[in-house]
């Protein structure tokens, strides 16, 4: 597959961005501070998601989706994160790890089952953590007890993305906790399953609108058929989607940076002081010259990334170095915005302070930044013959 240049975009590509961006101006923004204050999302602006195609992105029209591919999710993505990082990363989940994972694993009756759903009207969420096990993914206590037709599945899971929303879990439990991470199964669980619940719902500083709740597996009964990949295989389902899943926070975090450079820059070509514009001071524009070099460089490398796994290509250390760089400078694009701002800046009067809140999440999940150092530079070992 060829690769196109990073900075062009195709016709395609092009329309995925701009219907995204249009409808997350028009439709999300007037929302965006009522939904961070009650910490939900709301249903109508889920149901305009499944209706413009955007909650299946790259499942195949058979089953009901826009039939496109991974870089478009990713355009997708940046495009929600710009206006609103909650109902990106809500986005991001469904299409980079829930949808790649049945698509990568799934039978055709878990395709032809849950890919239909998922693509017309319900929410799926990803659920790895455990209070036990963060940066150390495989550390799970979750068991799954083979039972004949069924497991029966036991545990609590944490820091689940989409848990309120959810319909479908991919979820991972151990049917041998002596084998450690070859005991690992994923399994696709439903919210209407015997034995699983909803658990607490987070508080958290940003992506408010956005749940984070508990999941909770009081022998809860999966079926057999309900087993996504071979048994003990969970970690290779885990860790290829993870791959996958950094290139969308990556895009997360490039559309927050953008989105708090707009905005601030937006203020300064208004706000005078002494007389000047405060985009017109030099030390400012300097300020500001670098700091969107900065984004741009993180852009580039998140759209590497994403070409290269469209194209078959080898993307992991692309991929750490994507989520790594973006979130980075998410996190300072945010805060200078606010500084750029000022006083203003500092309430939530204006948009700044929400944009610094929600940046900060992108150094956490889906592998920390040290984990991502850890990958970058196990590959760059191997790459050098070590």
């Amino acid at each position: 597959m060829e690769v196109r240049p990073l900075t062009v975009l195709g016709e395609e590509e092009a329309m995925f961005k701009e219907a995204a961006l249009s409808f997350a101006r028009e439709k999300v923004a007037p929302h965006a501070r009522e939904m961070d204050e009650r910490q939900e999302m709301r249903k109508d602006i889920l149901d305009q998601c499944f209706d413009l195609g955007l909650m299946g992105i790259e499942v195949p029209e058979q089953y009901g989706g826009s039939g496109s591919t991974f870089f478009n999710a990713i355009l997708v993505i940046e495009a929600l994160a710009q206006v609103d990082a909650s109902l990106g990363v809500l986005v991001d989940v469904q299409n980079t790890l829930v949808i790649n994972a049945i698509l990568r694993w799934g039978t055709e009756a878990q395709k032809e089952k849950y890919l239909t759903r998922l693509a017309k009207d319900t929410v799926g969420a990803y659920a790895l953590s455990e209070p036990s096990s963060g940066s150390d993914a495989f550390a799970l206590k979750a068991t799954a007890v083979d039972k004949g037709d069924h497991f029966v599945l036991n545990g609590t899971k944490l820091w689940i993305t989409n848990a309120k929303e959810a319909g479908v879990y991919v979820l991972m439990a151990t049917v041998d906790p002596k084998a450690g991470y070859r005991g690992v199964t994923a399994f696709l669980v439903e919210k209407g399953f015997e034995g699983f619940s909803v658990g607490k719902k987070e508080d958290k500083l940003g992506i408010r609108a956005s749940s984070t709740c508990e999941l909770v597996l009081n022998d809860c009964v999966v079926p057999k058929e309900n087993v996504l990949g071979p048994v003990g295989k969970g970690y290779k389902v885990a860790i290829e989607t993870l791959n996958e899943g950094r290139i969308g926070i990556g895009a997360q975090m490039i559309g927050i940076a953008q989105g708090a450079f707009d905005y601030a820059m937006a203020y300064m070509r208004e706000r005078k002081q002494f007389g000047t514009r405060i985009a017109d001071f030099q030390g400012v524009q300097f300020q500001y010259a670098d700091l969107a070099t900065e984004i741009e460089c993180a852009r580039l490398l998140v759209y590497n990334a994403a070409r290269l796994k469209d194209a078959g290509k080898p993307f992991l250390k692309e991929a750490a170095m994507a989520k790594l760089k973006s979130s980075i400078v998410a996190e300072k694009a945010a805060s200078m915005g606010v500084e750029f701002m000022g006083g203003v800046g500092f309430t939530k009067d204006f948009l700044a302070e929400k944009f610094f809140r929600d940046s900060k999440i992108g150094q956490i999940y889906e592998g920390t930044s040290n984990m991502q150092r850890n990958t970058i530079a196990k590959q760059l070992l191997a790459e050098y013959g070590d």
